[in-house]
C-alpha cells in the first residue's frame, strides 16, 4: 500500500472520507448497518468509499446505543499496553496513533474510528501480529508461536493462492505456502480478540481476506461467538468474492497497476 506523507494523506484522506460520507445521503440509513453483537467489517485498504460506509455504520452502531469493543488489525497486538497508556493519560486519537501505531497505514481513514471509540468510551483492542511474529511464524511453524497449527489444507492452499496472486506471480509457491502460515496467524489472532470481547460486542475492522468466512477469522471463532457473528465484506466493483455473510460493493479506487513495478523490477535488474 501507498503511505503518503502525513500532512498530504490527512487531508486526501479525510476529505475523501467526508466526500463519500456525504454521498450515502443525510437521512439514508447505512446500508451495511451490522445486525449482530460480534461484527467483522472488511475494507480494501485504500477505498476511501468503504472507509466512509464502515464508519457510518460503526457510527450507528454506537447511536442506537450497543458500545461494542472496537477491535483493529491496524494496532499490533503487543501495542496494546502503549495503547491504554496513552489513553489514560487522556490522550486524544492522535495520541493514541503516535503511542501505538505503526508504519504501513493511511492513519487518517482510521483516525474517524478511534475518536468515535473515545467518545463512546469502547475499549480499543489491538489485533494484529507484528510483522517480527509473522517472520517467527513462517520460520518456526504456528503451534511454536502459540496458535492452533491444525489448518485444513483447503484453508492454506486458498490463502497460498491468493497471496501468489497478490504478489503478480513473482512469489515462487514455498514462500506463499509460509506466507500462508502467517496470514493464518493473523485470522487466529483477530479471532481471540473478538472472543474475548463477545460478550459485551465487537467490531473489527480488517482486510477483506481476514473476514471471508472460508479461510478468514470466521473460522477460527468458537461456535457459540460464530453464531453471534457476522462478516461483511466491503469489496470494490467487480471483485467477485462472495465468501462472506453479506457483502456491499463500493466503487473502485484509482490507483497505479501493483503490478506494473513488481514487472519493471526484474527487468531492471538484469539490464543492470
Amino acid at each position: 500500500m501507498t503511505v503518503l506523507t502525513p500532512s498530504v494523506s490527512r487531508l486526501r484522506s479525510a476529505a475523501a472520507v467526508f466526500a463519500a460520507c456525504a454521498a450515502l445521503g443525510a437521512h439514508a440509513a447505512p446500508p451495511l448497518l451490522p445486525q449482530r453483537p460480534v461484527v467483522l467489517l472488511g475494507e480494501v485498504h485504500d477505498n476511501a468509499a468503504a472507509h466512509a460506509l464502515r464508519l457510518a455504520a460503526f457510527e450507528a452502531v454506537l447511536a442506537r446505543g450497543e458500545r461494542p469493543a472496537l477491535v483493529m488489525e491496524q494496532f499490533d497486538r503487543e501495542r496494546q499496553g502503549a495503547l491504554d497508556s496513552a489513553r489514560a493519560a487522556g490522550g486524544d486519537a492522535d495520541a493514541l496513533i503516535a503511542a501505538a501505531g505503526g508504519p504501513g497505514w493511511d492513519w487518517s481513514f482510521y483516525r474517524p474510528f478511534v475518536a468515535a471509540a473515545l467518545r463512546a468510551g469502547v475499549p480499543i483492542v489491538a489485533a494484529n501480529v507484528s510483522r517480527a511474529d509473522a517472520r517467527l511464524v513462517m520460520r518456526e511453524g504456528l503451534a511454536a508461536q502459540g496458535f492452533d497449527a491444525d489448518v485444513p489444507a483447503p484453508v492454506l492452499d486458498t490463502l497460498a493462492g491468493e497471496i501468489e496472486g497478490s504478489h503478480c506471480g513473482q512469489l515462487d509457491a514455498a514462500m506463499a505456502r509460509r506466507m500462508a502460515l502467517a496470514q493464518v496467524a493473523r485470522d487466529q489472532s483477530m479471532a481471540r480478540a473478538l472472543e474475548a470481547h463477545a460478550a459485551g460486542g465487537a467490531v473489527l475492522l480488517a482486510g477483506n481476506g481476514h473476514v471471508r468466512t472460508d479461510v478468514g477469522a470466521p473460522r477460527w471463532l468458537s461456535p457459540a461467538t460464530r453464531a453471534r457473528s457476522e462478516a461483511i465484506g466491503v469489496v470494490e466493483a467487480g471483485d467477485g468474492t462472495t465468501a462472506f455473510d453479506r457483502r456491499v460493493e463500493v466503487p473502485r479506487q484509482n490507483r497505479p497497476d501493483p503490478c506494473a513495478a513488481m514487472r519493471a523490477a526484474p527487468a531492471a535488474s538484469a539490464a543492470g
